[in-house]
């Protein structure tokens, strides 16, 4: 069976190109994809050639994971489904995270159309909503995932590094469940995106140590973007018996000293991938609102024009956050 997708061929080469995907299964679901939403920073890392698998940095002399489907994350048209499939019928509106590839280097993918996907890896959306909400699931579930992990009372401190995707995620549910959140970025028209309620400072702007001053009552500090530096600037402001969420990808730089973090009794929480239970409560969070997705959407491009929108992101030519691929375009 053939289809479309977007594929890393090399480091920084991108094509929009036809791939090979299995038949449905019994236990498979076929989607016809509306949208897939790029993961800017895993997606990157893949692109540039450093990391060979999720969490597995480059080493010298391997080879590198090419050509391989990029992404993780789309939402569709239930095409068909296989006879042990409950549940999900033809038609139905779907969230789908990775799908069958063949004669890549690894057997599944994001960005492909139509989607052969084991129903594991499908939730339907809830009636009457607009499906490009839900596009990013996975990604809002990691930032979910990293406000979710340290105990949070009401007023508490927390400070977020990092304004993107996952920064904003994590900083929008850390405010839901109570927190006083500052976000530290480094690009204002990001951060005027989010919520009025929480703080920003750019560091590009203003020295941490000077909105640092005498603060030391931090409960919560969420790594989004592997700055293990900024978090050692942090560290001495952290109360006793607070919380270190590493979610950013630290290449060979993650050192943690566990005897430093023993002093103050810091949990450190290294949140990673998708649970079932997860991805139930982040849309349920998209649904009721309070987790916001499409503000966050800066380019909605043709699927087709998957190298330009790639060339955006490595060229930082312009403005951009959500990158969304749209699939509808290449049947119209």
């Amino acid at each position: 069976m053939r289809a479309e997708a977007v594929v890393f061929t090399d480091v920084r080469q991108v094509r929009f190109m036809e791939v090979s995907v299995p038949e449905p299964g019994p236990e498979d679901v076929c989607v016809d994809v509306e949208y897939s939403w790029i993961s800017n920073g895993t997606e990157s890392s893949f692109l540039y050639g450093e990391r060979i698998s999720g969490e597995q940095v480059t080493r010298p002399g391997v080879a590198l994971p090419y050509p391989q489907v990029a992404g993780y994350q789309k939402v569709g048209i239930v095409r068909s489904v296989g006879e042990l499939v409950r549940d999900l019928q033809p038609g139905d509106r779907v969230f789908a995270s990775v799908s069958r590839v063949e004669g890549m280097k690894f057997d599944t993918g994001g960005h492909v159309n139509p989607a052969i996907t084991h129903y594991s890896q499908v939730w339907k959306l809830p009636d009457g909503v607009d499906s490009l909400d839900y596009s990013s699931l996975v990604l809002v579930q990691v930032g979910y995932n990293c406000g979710l992990r340290p105990t949070v009372g009401k007023g508490d401190v927390a400070v977020v590094i990092g304004d993107g995707m996952v920064g904003q995620w994590a900083a929008q549910t850390l405010a839901h469940r109570g927190a006083n959140v500052t976000v530290l970025g480094r690009h204002n028209r990001r951060m005027e995106l989010l919520p009025s309620s929480i703080e920003t400072v750019n560091l590009k702007e203003q020295a941490l140590e000077i909105w640092l001053g005498s603060r030391n009552n931090i409960a919560v500090v969420v790594d989004t973007v592997g700055a293990m530096d900024t978090f050692r600037q942090l560290k001495p402001a952290m109360k006793h018996n607070s919380h270190l969420v590493s979610a950013g990808f630290l290449g060979t730089t993650g050192l943690v000293d566990i005897q430093d973090l023993r002093e103050q009794e810091i949990t450190l929480h290294c949140p990673s991938g998708w649970t079932k239970k997860r991805m139930d409560e982040t849309l349920t969070g998209i649904h009721e609102g309070w987790l916001d997705t499409s503000s966050l959407i800066t380019h909605i491009l043709p699927a087709n024009q998957a190298s330009e929108a790639w060339q955006i992101i490595m060229d930082k030519s312009e403005f951009f956050l959500g990158i969304v691929l749209d699939w509808r375009k290449e049947v119209e």
